[in-house]
Parts: C-alpha cells; sequence; structure tokens
C-alpha cells in the first residue's frame, strides 16, 4: 500500500494534471486582470487631472470623466472574455489621449481683472506662440494696458520654466509694464521647439533678440526692459551686450558672473558643510563625482548633487523669508498642459545636459566688462547658490551709463520671489522712473 500511494504521487493522473492547469490559469488570469486594471487606473490620471491641473472646460472634462468610470466598472464586472477586457483597455486609452490633447488645446493665462472679477478693460493676458528664426516657441503676455513698457522675463535654467511662478509673484508689475514671458527653446512649453542637441549661447542669443525685435513691433516700442534671473540674467547679459539699443536698462538677480568659479564654490560649501553635519555618504558622493566642470551625459544629476543641497541650506536659514516656492501649484498652473507639466522637469535635466557644458569658459568680468545700459543688480544678500562676491566683483569693473546694486537682505537667490513686493517696488519706483519717459 505503501509503495502504491508513493507511485501515484510521482505519477499523478491526467485528471490532477488538468486540475492544476486550471489553477495555475485561473491565478495568471485573476494576474493579468489585476495588472490591466492597475494599467486602466493609470490611464485615468490625465482625465482625472483635467479640473483641477489644466484649463480643460467642464463640458469636456465631464463627458470624459463619466467614459472613464464607465469603462472601469465595465472592466470589473466583465467575465473572464478577454475581448471585453481589451476593448475596454483601448477605450481607456483613447481618452487618457484625448484628455492630454484637449488640456495643451485649452492651456491659457488667466485674465487681468478688477477687484470685482470681471476681465479689465484694455487689459491684455495672452499666451501664444511666435516663430522666431525659424522655430515655433511659447511666451506669455500680460498686462493691465497694453500702451505700457514692455518689461521681458527671462527665466532661470537653461531648460527651466517660470510661467506660473513669475505670475505668482511679480503680478504686481503687470500695471506697469506688459510683462513677456519666454519659454525658451528645450523648456516647457517650447521643450521641443528646436533639436535639443544644438542648443547654444548664441542660438538662445539670436532667439532673445528676434523676440526683442518682435515685441518692439507689435506695441510700437523703441526699447524694452530685460530681467534675468539665474541663468536668465546670463542670457540678458550676453542680450544687451549684443544689441544695447533695444533696451532701455538690463535688470539682473540671481545675478550668474562666471558659472565655473561659482560652481566649484558650491562644490567646496557642500562639502564642507556635509563634512560638518556629518554626513559621510553625501561626502564620499560629492568626492566619487569629483568637483566641476562635468560633461555628457548626467551633468543636470551632478550639478544638483550640491545645489540642492545650497538650495536646502538657504531655505532652511532664518534670515530668508519663505522661499516662496510651490512647484505643485505652479505647475497644476493653467498655462501648462499635462505634456507641458511633464517636458517642465524634462527641460531641467535634458536640456540642461546640452547646454551646461557650454558655459564653463564664461565670466562676465573679462568677457563684458563694458554694458551701454543702465543695469540694476538685485541681490539677495544670503545667495549661496550664486556667491554675492562675484556680482559684487562684476559690479565694480562694469563700466555701464548707470549701475546700481540693490540688496534684499531677507532672501537668499530668489528675491523676486521671496520678497517680490519690495522687488516689484524698485523695479517700478526706481528703474523705471529712471530709465523711462513717459509721452504725455
Amino acid at each position: 500500500m505503501q509503495t502504491e500511494h508513493t507511485t501515484n504521487l510521482a505519477h499523478p493522473t491526467k485528471k490532477e494534471i488538468r486540475s492544476s492547469q486550471k489553477i495555475v490559469l485561473r491565478v495568471l488570469a485573476a494576474l493579468g486582470r489585476i495588472l490591466v486594471l492597475a494599467a486602466s487606473l493609470l490611464l485615468a490620471l490625465p482625465v482625472v487631472l483635467l479640473p483641477r491641473a489644466t484649463a480643460v472646460p467642464a463640458w469636456v472634462w465631464i463627458p470624459l470623466g463619466i467614459g472613464i468610470v464607465m469603462l472601469l466598472i465595465w472592466q470589473l464586472r466583465m467575465p473572464s472574455g478577454w475581448h471585453g477586457i481589451a476593448a475596454s483597455f483601448l477605450g481607456m486609452m483613447v481618452l487618457a489621449v484625448i484628455a492630454i490633447v484637449a488640456s495643451q488645446l485649452f492651456a491659457a493665462t488667466p485674465p487681468i481683472t478688477d477687484t470685482r472679477g470681471n476681465e479689465l478693460p484694455g487689459s491684455i493676458a495672452a499666451l501664444e506662440k511666435v516663430e522666431l528664426n525659424g522655430s515655433q516657441q511659447w511666451i506669455s503676455i500680460r498686462g493691465s494696458d497694453s500702451d505700457k513698457p514692455v518689461l521681458l522675463f527671462l527665466a532661470g535654467g537653461p531648460g527651466g520654466s517660470q510661467l506660473v511662478t513669475e505670475r505668482r509673484a511679480l503680478g504686481a508689475l503687470e500695471d506697469h509694464f506688459i510683462v513677456v514671458n519666454w519659454e525658451q527653446p528645450g523648456a516647457g512649453k517650447s521643450f521641443d521647439a528646436v533639436d535639443r542637441a544644438t542648443l547654444s549661447p548664441e542660438r538662445y542669443i539670436t532667439d532673445g533678440i528676434a523676440l526683442v525685435n518682435y515685441l518692439r513691433a507689435r506695441f510700437g516700442e523703441d526699447k524694452i526692459y530685460l530681467l534675468g534671473e539665474s541663468w536668465g540674467s546670463a542670457l540678458g547679459i550676453w542680450m544687451v551686450q549684443r544689441n544695447p539699443e533695444l533696451f532701455h536698462a538690463f535688470i539682473g538677480t540671481g545675478q550668474m558672473v562666471a558659472f565655473l568659479e561659482n560652481d566649484l564654490m558650491c562644490y567646496d560649501f557642500v562639502l564642507k558643510l556635509m563634512a560638518e553635519q556629518g554626513n559621510l555618504d553625501k561626502v564620499a558622493q560629492l568626492k566619487k563625482q569629483g568637483p566641476p566642470p562635468y560633461y555628457g551625459q548626467g551633468v543636470a544629476l551632478k550639478e544638483s548633487a550640491f545645489l540642492m543641497e545650497t538650495f536646502n541650506f538657504m531655505n532652511s536659514n532664518p534670515a530668508i523669508a519663505d522661499d516662496g516656492f510651490n512647484t505643485f501649484q505652479d505647475l497644476a498652473g493653467p498655462e501648462y498642459g499635462l505634456y507641458d507639466k511633464v517636458n517642465w522637469a524634462r527641460g531641467a535635466l535634458e536640456t540642461m545636459n546640452v547646454v551646461y557644458p557650454q558655459l564653463w569658459q564664461v565670466d562676465f568680468r573679462i568677457q563684458a566688462a563694458q554694458l551701454d545700459v543702465p543695469v540694476y543688480f538685485l541681490l539677495g544678500r544670503h545667495d549661496v547658490n550664486a556667491p554675492p562676491i562675484l556680482a559684487q566683483d562684476y559690479f565694480a569693473r562694469l563700466d555701464a551709463p548707470h549701475k546700481e546694486l540693490i540688496w534684499f537682505e531677507r532672501s537668499g537667490h530668489n528675491p523676486w520671489v521671496t520678497e517680490s513686493a519690495e522687488f516689484v517696488d524698485v523695479v517700478v519706483n526706481k528703474v523705471l522712473p529712471e530709465t523711462y519717459t513717459f509721452e504725455p
């Protein structure tokens, strides 16, 4: 009896084999349905985001939402037939694509309104493409009065997009200027404007000048104002150096001067800070990658390895006001479609990898010691990402028809955000009256 029992266990019957196979198939089918359901929930995400993170109107997202719910219910209640499940999954894919396309088509900058919420007569609030040297690039244009002087804002980066941050922080400038925010190639809405592998400082300069000439013609202005922050402050220096006759004045904040010297100072600062804090893993990471300059792939990640620490250090400094940044709030802004939101992050990585290695030899103390426009440096006293000692040195050497360095005592790298009211006050009540002649 013992031998027969052992033999049956070693040689299961066909019925037992079929039973085991059925169990395996059921388990696999259940796992397959779970995976399809999980993928379907991911596909539902673009539709779920529409009402809270895009400008898509309710008459579009409500039907899409109903469609998503019905397909999910159908998928959950459906028997094991894979044809129906595949059809449901395909329907989810179609609705997700429609949601993404709709978010791009309906992207817009909010209107400028009066205290009652009514659109202000004579104001302008536009989000549009312009052709710059053969490529289509995005700009926002905002102002309470289309007869005001034009101010062009150059975001940080390279690859950075600050459409919403600038609107939130510097919205008060819209009462005194037509404020234009340029989505530079390789950033945000202009991420795919040009082949990113071909991006160079020269491309940014020539596209920037083309945009300035477009704005001059559109608004009937001989000159405009240029406000650049961080990387944008370097781009602004190049632009006013190339064509000073196009500008009333240049305003630089988070002013970049010499990229390699700047980043070596940041690297050494963080290395010392981490050692003092006993963060030996971070010290080992930084020593392994070594100091700048960096080239090839991974430049953005190597830079962020120490620059994020300088940001964290500044944000923990009680002498600095609340940094004012809210990444999720800004990404949820109506100016960005869902594809733009993804490119917001991609620009900071992919574009920086291409452009930043081309900046190591920049030193404005030597290469831009003379600028033929009034220059205003608006600097945070506690900046670590762009150590003010470099901007002070540049300022001392700079030859300009008028130059002024103004400190913001409760700011680090971004006084235009941390002390936005004071920043606007300087631009409106100092820079503007000193450099602009109002016609009667």
